[in-house]
């Protein structure tokens, strides 16, 4: 797919972004509610600090593919590194080079934007993104990824669990 291009994503581009989102849900079994996310996808991608950059997989004016990614820190290494986000390219546009492209130029962005490595996930069930990662020369660590929302949030989030750990509201802030 020579006649793809790449390039930063434009706000132009959050409606179909969406779309995106939702085919890569899907793909990976997942379910998604697309109601508000161009909205705060925009203010994620163009705030006055960005939280996530991203690249889209362009061919002439229809995205065939997206990935984002932020700059993370490990307190471990004591180093920044990118976190992928997101890899995903429609079907037709898979086997094509345009993951290994996609996945070039966030490497440079993030290598410019001080990260010395990336990270990302990607379901066990999902054995092609396997083949490509490895492909790619990485290796996986075996960790489990876990999540609170919902009750279990709200629920954790709600008060501290022992009198001795309450804090103050400012102490919250980062580096407060």
């Amino acid at each position: 797919m020579t006649d793809v291009v790449l390039r930063p994503v434009r706000r132009a581009d959050l409606d179909a972004l969406v779309v995106l989102c939702a085919e890569h849900a899907a793909y990976e079994g997942s379910a998604y509610d697309s109601t508000g996310k161009a909205q705060r996808l925009g203010a994620l991608l163009f705030g006055e600090v960005p939280a996530v950059f991203g690249f889209v997989a362009a061919q002439a004016d229809r995205l065939v593919g997206f990935a984002t990614w932020m700059p993370q820190l490990s307190t471990w290494d004591a180093a920044r590194y990118a976190h992928l986000d997101c890899l995903y390219l429609r079907p037709e546009a898979r086997g094509r080079g345009l993951g290994r492209r996609l996945m070039a130029r966030v490497a440079q962005a993030a290598c410019a934007a001080g990260c010395d490595r990336m990270e990302w996930q990607t379901p066990t069930s999902n054995a092609p993104a396997i083949r490509f990662y490895e492909r790619l020369g990485a290796t996986s660590k075996a960790k489990r990824r876990f999540y609170l929302d919902g009750e279990a949030w709200h629920h954790l989030r709600a008060a501290p669990s022992h009198p001795d750990d309450a804090i103050p509201d400012n102490a919250l802030l980062p580096n407060a």
